[in-house]
């Protein structure tokens, strides 16, 4: 049986066991996913740019023709070397696909499978967690540590300075997808061009983003029935402009998150991995699996219900906007009171 922790996930492939034929990565950071899976490709053949080594497959074309990718895996390269399979995301099963391969593997091409969050009964996580001639990858959020990780590299990379206010600064903006953090330190190092250090002006005028901040810490409030924390968010927004229907728009998207991974944990998925499927900034996470741990799926429906109602009303009469939104949020923070005293 060859199961890893996502913590272990980076060692495991820095050194892959010969005897892993078939690769299941898998997991909501889908930007992770992929460059765990590039970087496997890369270290599996001697040119990934040469199409008789690294054979790309559609993973739709093979949910629907299973065979195909077992004729692929068995064909013998023209020109001999090391090959490797990679097969891209796809919603459909692809367990009858995989399962003759774990039987029998190939023993002239790895197969590097992609794929997206994957509970743990998943049968595909399964079957390739239960094969020893298989790996499965699990790929969640950025943790601080990773982003700090990420952060120093690409600093180092653009030859660019950073203290560690700044960049604790930085990851606290950042979010749990790979690729998309990736792309926001792009811009931030595009931003800074000549400059020798990032500095805090640098990343509030790139990567910052009060409106957003002063949002984020409403929609937390609310969630978790602080009143005066709701209060404050309020009157920021309020002052700034904010629309009311704007705002109860962004709590009713996280409302609805909620309710998603909540349905997940009363399935059987554990908490930690179903906040790390809702992508936000790492240290929105902690708060939200306390919201998740309080809020059941009928308090949540009731409050996507509120939301709903509140919204409607806001759109037909914008001159009570602001005391319609106030209310809706005051009553779902009292729930959030109610839930955390495990009412």
């Amino acid at each position: 049986m060859v199961a890893i922790k996502a913590h272990e996930a980076d060692r495991a492939l820095a050194k892959p066991d010969p005897a892993w034929r078939l690769v299941l990565i898998y997991g909501p950071d889908a930007g992770l996913v992929s460059e765990r899976a590039t970087a496997l490709a890369r270290a599996s053949v001697d040119d990934i740019n040469n199409a008789f080594q690294l054979v790309r497959m559609d993973g739709d074309d093979i949910a629907s023709d299973p065979l195909k990718l077992v004729d692929e895996a068995n064909t013998i390269g023209l020109f001999g070397g090391r090959r490797a399979i990679r097969v891209s995301p796809t919603s459909k099963p692809l367990l009858a696909a995989v399962e003759p391969l774990l039987a029998t593997p190939s023993q002239d091409a790895i197969v590097i499978v992609e794929a997206g969050d994957l509970q743990r009964t998943n049968p595909l996580r399964v079957a390739c967690e239960k094969a020893r001639t298989a790996l499965a990858v699990p790929c969640y959020g950025d943790a601080a540590r990773d982003l700090g990780s990420i952060i120093d590299e690409m600093m180092r990379s653009a030859g660019k300075n950073i203290d560690r206010t700044t960049r604790e600064q930085l990851a606290g903006l950042l979010g749990g997808d790979r690729q998309t953090s990736r792309r926001e330190i792009e811009k931030l190092l595009l931003y800074a061009g000549g400059d020798a250090s990032i500095t805090e002006e640098h990343i509030e005028a790139v990567v910052g983003d009060t409106a957003q901040r002063e949002q984020a810490a409403l929609i937390d409030a609310v969630f978790a029935g602080r009143l005066p924390a709701l209060d404050l968010a309020l009157a920021k927004l309020t002052s700034e402009g904010l629309d009311s229907g704007v705002m109860l728009g962004a709590v009713l998207r996280h409302a609805l998150m909620l309710l998603k991974a909540r349905q997940g944990v009363d399935g059987g998925r554990g908490p930690r991995d179903a906040v790390a499927a809702m992508r936000l900034p790492f240290p929105r996470m902690a708060v939200a699996e306390a919201a998740l741990n309080a809020w059941t799926v009928p308090k949540l429906t009731e409050a996507v219900a509120t939301l709903g109602t509140a919204m409607l009303a806001v759109r037909r009469d914008g001159e009570i906007a602001r005391a319609t939104a106030s209310r809706a949020l005051w009553t779902l923070a009292r729930l959030g009171q109610s839930g955390a005293r495990g009412g």
